[in-house]
């Protein structure tokens, strides 16, 4: 039986093409035929994505009258572009991931009567999603009770969970080992290369005021803004505070493997990917996120007691410093907080994403 073709749009940012990716991949090794629908800022992150052909499905930007006029001939030639590709292609499920390259693979889906899901990654329904909810078969949610939901759509809404990267998928099955007395505690602080301030700047100092006795146990692994590399190592040298500062990590599963407390912005990934590996953490969210979405992505894991929050406007040093003293210096507690992140997790979303597609593809 010749295979059949799914396409997954998606585009913008990581935070989409990922997830994304996971499902492709589950989806290839059942034997589906992938295509990527996508834009020119997805495809940064799509070097290695399992498609055998893309769409590229690029938006115009701009504002006032001129740029909405932009968008609005760019969105009709998306669509355009991507009824005649499903068409060539026999698309037999279109399945969104947000950003701009939903929109029209969508809608090209929904006008050719195509099976159709979207999945959404935080716990806020993004634009693009909302807007497209109400007409597609089904919902897939990566937190529970996800807002913004326009009325009627709740009951086509199934929580799955967000795919995570299969390394990290693994740390679930290990035992979360909490900090011996007077012995070496792990902290790794993550998002800080992507203009952090808060977290490349604040926290090396929250760190470096703790008691003498604690910061000499201190391990850190910190990704930084790279500007403010030397400044933070500076910091964490003149506090005698063992430091492996940034831009990025590669290896982060062999990390988190290692960590006792994790501090970051509250991305959907991030969360949930704390959530499988159980680890505590302390997360500061983006306050610009839109409709405040990285402070309810949050929420899950505070409510499971997985995590603490500090809010952006509240995080001073002062306060990032108590904080840690109250986490860093109770084993027990962080012990607690590891039970409660692995009640949060949804460790095997792509499985279930995948089920999802081919029931809803038929």
């Amino acid at each position: 039986m010749k295979s059949r073709v799914c396409v997954v749009a998606a585009g913008g940012t990581g935070g989409h093409m990922f997830p994304a990716e996971a499902l492709a991949r589950e989806l290839a090794r059942r034997g589906w035929r992938i295509v990527l629908a996508t834009d020119h800022r997805g495809e940064a992150y799509a070097q290695a994505f399992p498609a055998e052909a893309r769409i590229a499905l690029d938006a115009a930007t701009g504002r006032g009258p001129i740029g909405l006029a932009k968008a609005g001939v760019a969105i009709a030639r998306g669509l355009f572009k991507a009824r005649s590709a499903l068409q060539r292609l026999d698309a037999a499920v279109v399945v969104g991931f947000g950003g701009y390259p939903s929109a029209p693979a969508l809608l090209a889906a929904l006008s050719q009567g195509r099976p159709t899901l979207l999945h959404e990654q935080n716990s806020v329904l993004g634009r693009t999603n909302r807007w497209l909810s109400p007409y597609v078969g089904a919902v897939a949610a990566s937190f529970p009770n996800l807002r913004l939901v326009p009325s009627g759509v709740e009951a086509r809404v199934s929580l799955i969970g967000n795919p995570v990267r299969p390394d990290i998928r693994t740390l679930s099955d290990r035992p979360y080992a909490a900090p011996k007395a007077r012995g070496p505690i792990h902290v790794l602080v993550t998002g800080g290369s992507q203009g952090a301030r808060i977290l490349s700047e604040a926290v090396p100092q929250a760190l470096a005021a703790l008691p003498a006795p604690l910061r000499k146990r201190l391990r850190v692994q910190q990704q930084s803004r790279p500007e403010m590399l030397e400044t933070a190592r500076a910091i964490y040298a003149a506090a005698g505070i063992e430091a492996e500062v940034a831009p990025f990590f590669g290896d982060m599963a062999r990390r988190l493997a290692t960590t006792h407390l994790v501090i970051g912005r509250a991305g959907a990934s991030t969360c949930s990917e704390l959530a499988v590996a159980a680890l505590p953490s302390l997360l500061i969210p983006l306050k610009i996120a839109m409709d405040d979405h990285q402070r309810f992505n949050a929420l899950s894991l505070v409510e499971a007691g997985g995590a603490e929050v500090v809010l952006e406007d509240e995080a001073t040093v002062e306060r990032l410093t108590a904080a840690l003293l109250a986490l860093l210096s109770d084993p027990a507690r962080l012990a607690a907080m590891s039970a409660g992140a692995l009640s949060a997790a949804l460790p095997d979303a792509t499985v279930e994403l995948a089920d999802m597609v081919e029931a809803v593809a038929g």
